[in-house]
């Protein structure tokens, strides 16, 4: 099991970003997917989860409205477009395989700063 997210970098307080999370190594259509974020000193947070066939989606009410998650069963890759972005959004964002092991990628850098 592989899971490569891409896409972080330093964005101005507004702006917008979408990561990208790349599967491999197993049925992506069958597992439920999510995205974490981890920002310094702080414990790791749930921000979005995903259904296997993308129909449900859930979000921390710290980023309902602002961030959409989505997937593509056909290039094996979940997405989190980030949108009106806060300094507080600023944290290594990670993504994660549902079902019974748990598998994370190694994260991407979001920087939200002037």
């Amino acid at each position: 099991v592989r899971l490569v997210e891409s896409g972080g970098g330093l964005v101005q307080p507004g702006g917008s970003l979408r990561l990208s999370c790349a599967a491999s190594g197993f049925t992506f259509k069958n597992y439920g997917m999510s995205w974490h974020r981890q920002a310094p000193g702080k414990e790791r947070e749930l921000v979005a989860l995903i259904s296997s066939t993308g129909g449900t989606t859930n979000y921390a009410d710290s980023v309902k409205g602002r961030f959409t998650i989505s997937r593509d069963n056909a290039k094996n890759t979940m997405y989190l477009q980030m949108n009106s972005l806060i300094p507080e959004d600023t944290a290594v964002y990670y993504c994660k395989r549902g079902g019974g092991s748990v598998y994370w990628g190694q994260g991407t850098q979001v920087t939200v700063s002037s």
